[in-house]
């Protein structure tokens, strides 16, 4: 057994003692005792009749925790680490299908050892899904010894997938800047899907976006830690809010969100899906770990990530897992396995050659729970505790950070969907909230002689490309979701409506083809239109069709990419309109950066929209048209192609030096050396992004300007609108450490705020820094604010508004 005697150190910090007279009989009562106060075969009340602990609602949870465990047998307590599926005793291959009726046996097998969560993600009618909930819910309530309820699962990363309402993918969120829309638009989410009677959903993805060709971009919140942990707090916090209804006093949470995957899984070498990622302690301290140290630790759910991390595999990595996890920064909650990853250990790390292995390996590093996907190696768990291979302790304490998730979230006193579920799913509130939030998560990259926003008093306007006509979601929505969307063509004509702007669509060609065929419609559409606004850029797919073999996608899980550029004939496309000579307007909606410098050196606008929610074809419209102004950020940097990457702007120090050369219009070749004809400088950096109107800085301060090592700080600007329309504009603050021991950051994001200012006024806004954020990962293998000199700017990443030094003393 690997490191069993530190995972006992472990064990001993959550529980008072192990007994080491438990039983290790598979089918027996593993763990229980002839002398407790209960009969064995009357496991879920007292032998003096009084209401057991774990039954009793107003107890605390770590009582009720305690006097579970000792009652379960070997079976219940493994069933309550493997993920069921709602589909074991429910027909849900038709998604139109409404019959509501059950298979018992089933049900009944499902339950005796898939208990503990059950996967319900399933587009299929609300009501059939609330029966199965019910039937799910009262058998292990009713009908089985202990009434343990179970978790149930979907997916949540930009929407309550089972029909719910569309957000903006992730990336998109992120670039809003705005964690308190983020909070509210998660908590629309829970709303839904807690009235169906889920209780986890898997989201938020706090990978971080540094390696741009993995296909997983879309999922995150963007390159930058700071920001990721920030919006994923924002977003943890809303989903779990709350009391489920008629739930105990001790509940704390009425939704579990699940932050995966934990860690450093986005930056896989060659950007190729689940491969292996490289680095040291330090990277992994002072980049990977930190969103997940900010969000997650109140989450009450963690997922785990298929790769390797230095050689060693997330899932059972136990420095990962159980030093950090759970010593260090002490989580008590469920952690949970991706889909199938166990059985990587066999097929894909090559650390283990049986299921057996897998199972304990992963158990007894990182005590995991096992989700779905695979071969089910927990099944093997009852019987390698008879061998004696694997101590039950392990099974015991991981159980309970299972149980305690339940508790926490009151499943106990109140497990079943409500009756009024309606009220609360696509609601007008919802869908108002969400018309703010795809306002806000466009960008306007370049904006030269102001060429937007376009007036309504226009004759026409051009509206052309293979984006235009279509709704284009991230991964992760279910099969048929972008029929809830408004499309740009839709979203256009909608708004004006009441105009006398004509509109001329021409689709030009297809995403994923090098057919030029329509070409000359989309050049005539543009000859005869006052000004062209082309949409491009890359696609994903719903969760059925991006794993249908015969589909295509440029993005989402498993679409990694080797080049950034447009792809097929897009960007001819934008060519040849551009080479008519109308105002040309080039919107990029994707799910990552696009890397086309020829677009940014030679057309009039550029507009970035991450993949939209249901509303993105309206908000585009009012954002190209004045009726809203943009005010989205980048969360991730451009590069100029896919070899100038990585291209994120929080490099370390003297890791980006530039002596650029570049290919001439006219293809002469001027050479330099970083790159020899091209530059490492991204087109657009991370924090970019235009308004209508103008915004001046002034009057920085930092109170105090000089700090102990453990000292906060503020840092104070007051910021004008000196344009003529109203706005909102992300106030960014940037922190380098001028002098340090180890190699840092040439500049790092510690706070941000975004503010609406009226055109003409200002606002003062105050930024709180904590001394932690000047921390670096020392030679001793500890965190430490080192005195010296920390230069604070307030800006973007690219550009310095203004700045000051911090003196930090001993």
């Amino acid at each position: 057994m690997v490191r069993v005697h530190s995972s006992l150190l472990f064990l001993l910090a959550f529980s008072s003692r192990i007994d080491a007279t438990r039983s290790v009989n598979a089918r027996g009562l593993s763990g229980v005792r002839d002398d407790l106060h209960f009969h064995l075969h009357a496991r879920a009340s007292n032998k003096d009749g009084s209401v057991p602990v774990y039954k009793n609602r107003n107890a605390p949870i770590e009582d009720r925790v305690n006097d579970l465990i000792p009652r379960m047998n070997i079976q219940e307590k493994v069933a309550q680490l493997i993920q069921g599926d709602i589909d074991g005793w429910m027909n849900m291959t038709d998604p139109l299908d409404d019959t509501k009726t059950f298979n018992q046996s089933g049900l009944v097998d499902m339950m005796s050892t898939k208990a503990g969560a059950i996967w319900g993600g399933y587009l299929t009618p609300w009501d059939k899904f609330v029966y199965a909930v019910n039937v799910g819910q009262r058998y292990l309530m009713e009908n089985t010894t202990l009434g343990i309820p179970a978790i149930f699962q979907s997916e949540g990363l930009h929407g309550f997938t089972n029909n719910g309402t569309i957000w903006p993918s992730p990336i998109g969120l992120a670039a809003s800047f705005n964690t308190e829309l983020l909070q509210q638009a998660a908590t629309t989410i829970a709303d839904e899907a807690e009235g169906l009677g889920f209780s986890q959903l898997f989201a938020p993805v706090l990978d971080l976006s540094r390696e741009l060709r993995w296909g997983r971009v879309e999922e995150n919140f963007g390159e930058d830690p700071f920001l990721t942990g920030e919006m994923g707090n924002a977003y943890i916090t809303g989903i779990q809010s709350g009391r489920r209804r008629n739930a105990s006093s001790t509940a704390t949470a009425r939704m579990a969100s699940t932050c995966k995957h934990f860690a450093a899984f986005g930056s896989p070498q060659g950007g190729l899906n689940i491969a292996q990622v490289s680095g040291g302690e330090r990277e992994l301290r002072s980049m990977f770990l930190k969103p997940f140290n900010r969000a997650c630790v109140q989450s009450l759910s963690i997922m785990t990530a298929y790769s390797s991390y230095d050689g060693i595999p997330a899932v059972a990595n136990f420095h990962l897992l159980t030093d950090i996890l759970r010593n260090e920064w002490g989580y008590k909650f469920f952690v949970t396995t991706d889909a199938g990853s166990p059985d990587l250990l066999l097929s894909l790390h090559g650390t283990c050659d049986t299921r057996e292995c897998a199972a304990r390996m992963v158990l007894e590093n990182g005590m995991s729970g096992e989700m779905g996907g695979g071969t089910y190696t927990y099944l093997t768990l009852p019987d390698q505790v008879q061998a004696g291979t694997v101590n039950v302790s392990f099974i015991d304490e991981t159980v309970k950070t299972v149980l305690r998730t339940k508790f926490t979230l009151g499943l106990f006193e109140n497990p079943y969907p409500y009756d009024d579920y309606l009220s609360t799913l696509r609601t007008p509130a919802t869908r108002a909230l969400l018309h703010q939030m795809e306002q806000e998560t466009i960008v306007l990259l370049q904006n030269n002689h102001n060429t937007l926003p376009l007036s309504t008093k226009l004759g026409s306007v051009a509206l052309i490309g293979p984006q235009v006509n279509r709704v284009s979601f991230g991964d992760y929505v279910f099969f048929n979701a972008t029929l809830n969307g408004i499309s740009p063509l839709a979203g256009f004509t909608q708004f004006l409506t009441n105009t006398s702007v004509k509109v001329n669509f021409a689709q030009g060609c297809e995403l994923w083809s090098n057919d030029e065929s329509g070409f000359d419609e989309a050049v005539a559409a543009a000859k005869e239109s006052d000004v062209a606004v082309v949409m491009v850029g890359t696609w994903s797919l719903d969760q059925t069709l991006l794993w249908t073999p015969g589909t295509n996608a440029t993005t989402g899980e498993h679409v990694d990419l080797s080049d950034l550029a447009l792809v097929g004939a897009q960007r001819a496309l934008v060519q040849a309109v551009q080479a008519v000579g109308k105002p040309t307007v080039v919107v990029f909606v994707s799910g990552k950066p696009v890397a086309e410098p020829w677009i940014q050196e030679n057309v009039d606008a550029v507009i970035q929209q991450f993949y939209p929610g249901e509303l993105g074809g309206l908000a585009l419209a009012e954002i190209v048209f004045g009726a809203a102004n943009p005010s989205g950020k980048l969360p991730v940097s451009f590069p100029r192609s896919v070899g100038t990457t990585p291209v994120f702007y929080n490099y370390q120090k003297g890791s980006r030096p530039v002596d650029a050369g570049e290919v001439l219009p006219d293809g002469t070749l001027k050479f330099g050396h970083q790159y020899v004809l091209d530059s490492p400088v991204p087109l657009w950096s991370f924090g970019h992004g235009l308004s209508y109107t103008t915004f001046k800085y002034s009057n920085m301060e930092l109170s105090p300007s000089t700090i102990s090592t453990d000292g906060n700080f503020t840092v104070s600007v007051t910021v004008k609108n000196t344009g003529t329309v109203d706005g909102k504009e992300v106030v960014q603050v940037y922190l380098t450490d001028v002098v340090s021991s180890v190699v840092t950051p040439n500049q790092e994001l510690v706070g941000f705020q975004k503010v609406d200012i009226p055109a003409g006024t200002s606002k003062t806004v105050s930024i709180g820094v904590q001394s932690s954020q000047l921390a670096l990962w020392s030679l001793q293998s500890s965190w430490v604010v080192e005195p010296g000199t920390f230069t604070i700017k307030v800006g973007t990443s690219d550009q310095s508004f203004l700045s000051a030094n911090l003196t930090v003393h001993t």
